[in-house]
């Protein structure tokens, strides 16, 4: 591999970092599902593929269908904060609700077919993942010309390596969740942060901010 292309690699592994390291609905249905240590490595998988197919789509071009063709945004915007306002629901109750809280954590497992249902739709609902990644991610890959894909490669790994480790190291925090209260504590956290993030689609929607 050649000088340049690490670099550009390494740029595109610190950009598409910068853009999936925050508190947000995705991140945090990982971080739970990691400390439940149900169906992780699916949820991995869906959440790291899915970063994979947008960023070669942003790279491919995709971005300009969608400055094209905005009524799509707004679409997923409202689908989006629907899901996440109806998320944050559930997560409310399972914080309110002593009773639904088991041995550090949720009585009832999800099948494996509904995890994956529920982070596919945290993934593909979120109508920042179109614009930071297929939009601002694909085009600035393309001002690095022919070294691109180097740059998209850096943000796959990037997006890969985050996820294992968010998904894989939540269970260092088992001994924080082994008191029920904790649970209570991070779902009534995720229950806000839902909410606050379908709020802000809807204003962002209203006001074409």
């Amino acid at each position: 591999m050649a000088l340049q292309h690490l670099l550009v690699l390494l740029s595109g592994l610190g950009f598409g970092l910068s853009l999936i390291v925050a508190i947000g609905a995705q991140n945090a249905f990982v971080l739970r599902q990691g400390l439940l240590r149900e169906h992780v490595l699916p949820v991995v998988l869906v959440c790291a593929l899915s970063d994979i197919v947008l960023i070669v789509a942003g790279i491919a071009g995709a971005g300009a269908v969608f400055a094209l063709a905005p009524v799509l945004i707004t679409v997923v915007t409202y689908a989006g904060a629907a899901f996440l306002l109806g998320y944050a629901v559930f997560a409310a109750r399972r914080a309110i609700r002593p009773s639904a809280l088991a041995a550090g954590g949720p009585a009832v497992a999800k099948t494996l077919a509904a995890t994956v249902a529920t982070c596919l739709a945290l993934t593909w609902l979120n109508p920042h993942v179109y614009l930071d990644t297929v939009v601002l991610l694909g085009s600035i890959a393309n001002t690095h010309g022919d070294e691109r894909w180097w740059f998209g490669a850096g943000a796959a790994i990037g997006s890969l390596v985050w996820f294992t480790a968010l998904g894989f190291g939540a269970r260092l925090l088992q001994p924080v969740f082994a008191r029920p209260m904790a649970w209570r504590v991070l779902d009534g956290i995720i229950a806000l942060v839902m909410a606050a993030l379908a709020v802000s689609l809807v204003i962002r929607a209203l006001t074409g901010a």
